[in-house]
């Protein structure tokens, strides 16, 4: 087992820039807690207990690969639509994330005059290290999410990209 492994908690990073997307419009997407499959490569999210939009809600979200089905149910904890935030964790999965706790942000970003306003989602996570998994595993899988994410997010809605 690596010295990696060893640690008690892993700590996950992110951030990627929008660009030509102001932030009302990404918050948009983000506090909308149980649509995440319109906007990351998974085949399905929906409420699978609680109210849309109240800390609470639980979403159930799940993909097919190559025959096996990868699910997880996440809880929202927290929402604060002046700050734009939010905080959830992961309640059930069979991904091996365990004690999985994440804070998503929308935060102000001025690129330039030329190519508008834009903004940066930031994506924080803290969980026990994942069996089968480096800690450099972690931050590709929240990199790559976000990234895929931001890329949608930019395709649908900024004037850059139509």
């Amino acid at each position: 087992m690596g010295e990696e492994n060893k640690a008690t908690k892993w700590e996950g990073k992110a951030i990627v820039e929008v660009r030509g997307t102001n932030e009302e419009i990404v918050w948009s997407v983000l506090e909308d807690f149980c649509n995440l499959h319109k906007w990351l490569p998974i085949d399905t999210c929906y409420k699978f207990e609680g109210v849309d939009g109240q800390p609470g809600v639980v979403r159930y979200c799940a993909s097919t690969k190559k025959g096996t089905v990868k699910w997880f149910k996440e809880k929202l904890l927290t929402i604060d639509h002046v700050q734009r935030c939010l905080s959830y964790e992961i309640v059930g999965n069979n991904m091996g994330f365990k004690n999985y706790v994440a804070i998503m942000k929308v935060l102000p970003l001025k690129i330039s005059d030329d190519e508008g306003v834009g903004c940066m989602i930031e994506w924080e996570c803290v969980c026990d290290p994942v069996e089968g998994w480096s800690l450099q595993d972690l931050h590709s899988y929240i990199g790559n999410f976000l990234n895929f994410m931001a890329n949608k997010i930019e395709l649908s809605y900024s004037p850059l990209f139509k």
